[in-house]
């Protein structure tokens, strides 16, 4: 495996960690508390359409947001090129809090995968609060001839080229994922995009093509009836709403550990007293019950934590996805 894609894991998964810790041993604390802040209704952008799981998220967080601030805040969708339009008009917007940015891994996948995608998530933004995260599962054709993922990779060594996946589109967590497991282990999968999971999901069933990862509730239906089969969860764990399914690690992928995750970013520049109250009312927010049994049902956990850890996170998953693309040579317009 290339030694720089190694080391960004490395650094990614150690955060990934620090994160899980940090919501472990963050304790209820008095909210800090911006005079004045905020006067008038707070947008949160998602750069996504209505329905969308990052939407939901969104929806969430801004409800349990306004009770918890006594304010109001309102979802702003603006969908359009892989998330790009939401993001760039909050990279614009006044960095007066007013404006924030709902992310998931798009954020930081199609930065590190489209040349043009017209923002930086490392200069334009500044880091205000992780919510939660969660892994991927792998699936596969119920008539696949692999029951694990070291059998896909066997079978992958043995038929070259001969296995479709299918992803949500090229550039995004799904595609990446693949190329980052063609990376570790010199396998060709080929690599087939879709508008979406589900119409991949669907061909997968029907016998088009063999592969998809995808959220665990997108998935789970079809789990349960048998119409496909779950390989391996992405992370380096075991997840709580997949209990039988192994993890990365368990199939002997170290340092494997690809979450999708949700988090609230501000134009750069927003003042350090409104990114600290944002953030404290984040982390009381997602230690409320109604909330985590809500992250159960989405099959993610509460990812509590600082500014800092959190911009942290965003520069090491956003430069180990650049280190895939530069390795695998992708050209994605």
């Amino acid at each position: 495996m290339n030694a720089n894609i190694s080391a960004a894991l490395r650094r990614r998964q150690a955060l990934i960690l620090s994160a899980s810790l940090t919501a472990s041993l963050l304790a209820p604390a008095a909210m800090a508390q911006t005079p004045g802040y905020p006067d008038r209704p707070v947008r949160i952008v998602v750069p996504f359409a209505p329905g969308a799981g990052t939407d939901a998220m969104a929806r969430l967080v801004a409800q349990k947001l306004g009770e918890v601030m006594n304010a109001s805040f309102v979802v702003d969708n603006r969908a359009g090129a892989s998330g790009a339009i939401g993001t760039q008009h909050v990279a614009q917007a006044p960095a007066d809090g007013y404006t924030l940015l709902l992310v998931a891994s798009p954020f930081t996948t199609v930065a590190a995968s489209l040349p043009n995608a017209g923002y930086d998530p490392l200069r334009q933004f500044a880091p205000v609060g992780m919510i939660a995260s969660g892994p991927l599962v792998w699936a596969a054709n119920a008539s696949l001839p692999a029951n694990s993922m070291k059998e896909l990779i066997a079978l992958a060594r043995q038929r070259p080229g001969a296995l479709n996946y299918g992803s949500a589109g090229a550039g995004g967590v799904n595609h990446l994922v693949l190329e980052l497991l063609k990376a570790r282990t010199g396998t060709f999968i080929t690599h087939i995009p879709y508008r979406g999971v589900a119409p991949a999901t669907l061909d997968m069933i029907g016998g088009q093509i063999q592969l998809v990862t995808g959220t665990i509730p997108a998935l789970l239906p079809f789990i349960r009836n048998g119409s496909i089969k779950p390989l391996a969860v992405t992370s380096a764990k075991r997840s709580s709403a997949l209990p039988d399914v192994p993890s990365m690690l368990e199939a002997g992928l170290t340092g494997f550990d690809v979450v999708n995750y949700f988090a609230l970013m501000a134009p750069a520049g927003t003042p350090p007293a409104i990114v600290n109250s944002l953030n404290a009312a984040i982390n009381k927010v997602v230690a409320l019950p109604e909330v985590l049994v809500r992250f159960k049902n989405d099959a993610v956990e509460a990812a509590p934590g600082s500014p800092a850890l959190l911009g942290h996170f965003i520069e090491a998953d956003y430069r180990a996805w650049r280190n895939v693309v530069k390795t695998q040579n992708l050209k994605i317009e």
